[in-house]
C-alpha cells in the first residue's frame, strides 16, 4: 500500500460546546442526588412523568410567551427534513408536562401531583451551573387551585436544603397577581418607562409596548434606577389576590421558612399568575437561582385543555451539584459492597456463580477481569480492590474453594479480623457484605 492510499487517522469528534459528559465517578454524585429527590417525591406523594425532548415549537412560543428571552434567543429550532413540522429542543418542561396532561386526558379523575428529571436545551452562554444542554428536576401540581398546594411545594424545596446540608440560600417571594391586576400595572409601568425613554436601551424599548414586565428584569446599570422607582404589581393586587399570597406566607410561617419579599421578581416565562418564588444563592456567581417557579392557572387553557388551576418549581441539577462542592459535600454516594480477587482462572465459573447469588440479594460486587496475559498477581488484584472503593476483598483462592470457603477481608477497617465464610452459607452472610444506606 502506498504512502498515499494508507488510511487517514479519523478527526477527533468533541461533544458540542456547552453539552458535557457527566463521567464517573461525577456521575454518581448525580445518581446520589436523584436518589434523594425521588426519595423526597415519594414522600409528598408525587408521581414521575417521562415527555419527549422535541417538542412543536408553537407550545414554547403559546406557553412561555413570544417576548421573552427564551423563545427570542435561546431556542433550538428546527424544521423537520421530512414533513416541515417545526420542532424545538425542549427550553423547559412545564409546558411539555402540561401538553401531556391535556393530550391524555390525565386530570380526568382529579388533581394530579407530577415530577420529571431530564434535559433541556438553551443556547445561551456557557458558565459555571449554567450550560447550554442542562438538567432538571421538577415538581407540578394540577388541578389544585389552594394556596396550600403552593405552600407544600415550597416546603418541599426547602426540605431537600435541609436534607443535603444546603446553607446560604435565600427563598423570595412575590405575587404577580391575576390578568386584570396585571393590565392595570402594564400601564402603569409603560406610563413610568416613556417618561424616562432616554435611560432605556434598544432592547428595553423594542420591549416597552410588547412586554413591559420584562424590562424589570435588565442587567443594565444605567437602568436600575428607573426600575428601581417603577410602580410595583403589589399596589395594584385585588383582595383575593392578597388573601392567596397571605394564606402562602401564613404556612410559611407555621412551618418555620424564612424568606423575603421581592416585588421585581416576574421570572423568565409569561405563564405565571398569583405567587412566584425563587430560591437564591451568592455562591455561584451572577446565576444565583437554584429552583424557581410559581402557580400557572392559565397555561392548561392556553394549551388546549380545560380551564385548570397548577403549580409548580424547577430545579437545576448542575447549579445544586455546584452548590454542594462549594459546602460541604454531604451526598452519600452509591459504594461497592465488595471486590472479588480470582488467583486462578479456571475458577471463574464457580466464582461467577457464587457472586450472581451475592447480586441476587443486593450485594454490590465486582469480580476481577482477566486480561490477556490472564489473571493479574494477588498483590495487583488487591491494589484493585483498594482502589475500587469496596468495603471488602473476597478472595476465592484455591484452597479455599477446595474446602468451599471464601476468605473476606475488610479493606476499610484495618482493625478487622479476616474471616473464611462456607459458600453454602451464602444466604446467611451476604447482608453483612451490605453498605449501610
Amino acid at each position: 500500500m502506498t504512502e498515499s492510499n494508507a488510511p487517514r487517522k479519523a478527526e477527533k469528534l468533541m461533544a458540542v460546546k456547552g453539552m458535557n459528559d457527566i463521567l464517573p465517578p461525577e456521575s454518581a454524585r448525580w445518581e446520589a442526588l436523584e436518589e434523594r429527590v425521588r426519595a423526597l417525591m415519594r414522600r409528598y406523594a408525587y408521581e414521575n412523568i417521562r415527555t419527549p425532548i422535541v417538542e412543536p415549537t408553537a407550545l414554547f412560543v403559546r406557553g412561555l410567551g413570544e417576548v421573552t428571552d427564551i423563545v427570542e434567543k435561546e431556542m433550538y429550532s428546527f424544521e423537520d427534513r421530512l414533513n416541515g413540522e417545526q420542532l424545538t429542543l425542549r427550553p423547559e418542561n412545564t409546558a411539555g408536562v402540561v401538553r401531556a396532561v391535556v393530550e391524555h386526558t390525565l386530570l380526568y379523575n382529579g388533581g394530579k401531583r407530577l415530577y420529571y428529571f431530564g434535559p433541556m436545551f438553551r443556547h445561551e452562554r456557557p458558565q459555571r451551573g449554567r450550560y447550554r444542554q442542562f438538567h432538571q428536576v421538577g415538581a407540578e401540581a394540577l388541578g389544585f387551585g389552594g394556596p396550600e398546594l403552593d405552600a407544600e411545594l415550597i416546603l418541599m424545596a426547602d426540605a431537600l436544603w435541609k436534607e443535603l446540608g444546603i446553607g446560604g440560600v435565600e427563598l423570595q417571594i412575590n405575587s404577580l397577581g391575576q390578568p386584570a391586576e396585571r393590565n392595570l400595572h402594564r400601564a402603569a409601568l409603560i406610563a413610568h418607562f416613556e417618561a424616562h425613554a432616554d435611560v432605556l436601551d434598544p432592547e428595553s424599548r423594542r420591549r416597552l409596548h410588547l412586554n413591559p414586565l420584562r424590562l424589570l428584569d435588565s442587567k443594565n446599570p444605567d437602568m436600575q434606577a428607573v426600575i428601581e422607582s417603577a410602580p410595583k404589581l403589589m399596589d395594584f393586587l385585588g383582595e383575593a389576590s392578597k388573601a392567596h399570597l397571605a394564606a402562602v406566607l401564613a404556612i410559611l410561617d407555621a412551618n418555620q421558612v424564612p424568606y423575603s419579599m421581592n416585588p421585581r421578581l416576574v421570572r423568565g416565562m409569561d405563564y405565571y399568575n398569583l405567587t412566584v418564588f425563587e430560591f437564591v444563592t451568592t455562591q455561584l456567581g451572577s446565576q444565583g437561582t437554584i429552583c424557581g417557579g410559581g402557580r400557572y392557572d392559565y397555561l392548561v387553557e392556553q394549551i388546549g385543555g380545560k380551564p385548570t388551576p397548577a403549580v409548580g418549581w424547577a430545579m437545576g441539577i448542575e447549579r445544586v451539584l455546584e452548590l454542594l462542592k462549594a459546602q460541604e459535600d454531604r451526598l452519600t454516594l452509591p459504594q461497592l459492597d465488595a471486590y472479588a480477587v480470582v488467583p486462578d482462572a479456571s475458577a471463574l465459573p464457580q466464582v461467577a456463580a457464587c457472586l450472581q447469588r451475592l447480586r441476587s440479594v443486593g450485594v454490590a460486587v465486582q469480580m476481577h477481569a482477566s486480561g490477556e496475559a490472564g489473571m493479574a498477581s494477588m498483590k495487583n488484584q488487591f491494589k484493585r480492590a483498594d482502589a475500587s472503593g469496596a468495603r471488602y476483598a473476597l478472595v476465592f483462592g484455591p484452597d479455599e474453594l477446595a474446602q468451599g470457603c471464601v476468605t473476606v477481608k475488610a479493606l476499610r477497617d484495618p482493625t478487622a479480623a479476616q474471616r473464611t465464610l462456607a459458600l453454602d452459607l451464602w444466604p446467611d452472610w451476604a447482608g453483612s457484605l451490605q453498605s449501610v444506606p
